[in-house]
């Protein structure tokens, strides 16, 4: 029985983030609710309360990398998956009041990946100006349209949505930054393969000598290739690590189905955290002829006949 589609959807808020955006690029309204939430950790934890029934958090982003809040709280906490991947083009306005002027504008605001993307075009803009740090974009434009600060660094959405004015559009250092977004839910029914799939898990290793080089040659000996791989302290100890990577192909192939498997043997702990469509526009590379599906069929079926005495 197929499972019951999604209907309340949580995403990093407050209105007018980039996260909204995405969500609205990737989710018809007629679909359901939308639900913002304070923070990476907040939308989470209402898909695992069942207060949602998925969100859309940031993962990574083309300039500034790997998002930590998502990274760790898909790493720790009750178990999600990840069902959909979307990729949203980021584009940021200097946003003021109605009636202000770049020499008006004496603070800043935005959320930290943001600043970081647009440090030189402010150095140039606002001279002198300390730019300040808060929980999100459209939080600081949110505040501008408060009073609390003079200018955000923002989506234009966001700018639109609180009431705001761009004093200058296009102001990040790197033209063409995009951020990788992706829809979580509780385990449940997978997506079904594309033929251009994606798997993420997280794999903790232990503090040994070889341990990384273990856990990549089970990918690199089944023809399997890594589109992503990052290191997050587990904060249990100094020397233990976890392993947040992706790979090309989904859990129903054979290839990666014995991966995960092999990680599940040799590494101290394995979270799978889904299999989906690839959505970033590249196709996945040819698979070896050694590493398909009937390749390993009829490896098997070979060493079943010798068990069984027929060869």
């Amino acid at each position: 029985m197929p499972e019951t589609p999604p209907t309340r959807f949580a995403y990093l808020g407050p209105e007018g983030t980039f996260a909204e955006a995405a969500l609205i690029s990737a989710v018809a309204h007629s679909e359901g609710a939308r639900q913002p939430q304070p923070s990476v950790g907040a939308a989470l934890a209402a898909v695992r309360s069942a207060a949602a029934d998925v969100a859309l958090v940031p993962m990574e982003n083309s300039v500034e990398g790997s998002v930590p809040a998502t990274m760790d709280g898909l790493a720790d906490g009750a178990p999600l998956v990840i069902t959909r991947e979307v990729f949203m083009p980021v584009a940021f306005v200097l946003a003021a009041r109605p009636g202000a002027s770049l020499g008006d504008v004496r603070s800043v605001a935005s959320h930290p990946h943001a600043l970081a993307q647009t440090t030189g075009r402010l150095a140039e803009l606002l001279p002198g100006v300390v730019p300040l740090p808060t929980s999100s974009t459209a939080g600081a434009a949110a505040a501008v349209a408060a009073g609390e600060f003079d200018a955000a660094v923002c989506a234009s959405i966001a700018a639109e949505r609180y009431g705001l004015v761009p004093l200058a559009e296009d102001v990040a250092d790197h033209a063409g930054a995009v951020t990788r977004f992706v829809l979580v839910a509780p385990p449940g029914e997978l997506p079904r393969p594309t033929g251009n799939d994606k798997t993420s898990l997280v794999a903790v290793v232990g503090d040994r000598t070889g341990a990384l080089l273990e856990l990549l040659s089970e990918f690199a000996v089944r023809g399997i290739s890594l589109t992503r791989i990052e290191s997050r302290p587990t904060r249990q100890r100094l020397g233990v690590y976890s392993f947040s990577l992706d790979c090309e192909g989904h859990i129903s192939d054979r290839r990666v189905g014995e991966a995960l498997a092999a990680l599940h043997r040799v590494c101290d702990d394995v979270r799978f955290l889904g299999s989906y469509a690839r959505a970033d526009g590249r196709d996945n590379k040819p698979v070896p002829e050694t590493a398909t599906d009937p390749a390993f069929d009829d490896a098997e079926g070979w060493l079943a006949a010798i068990r069984n005495g027929s060869v």
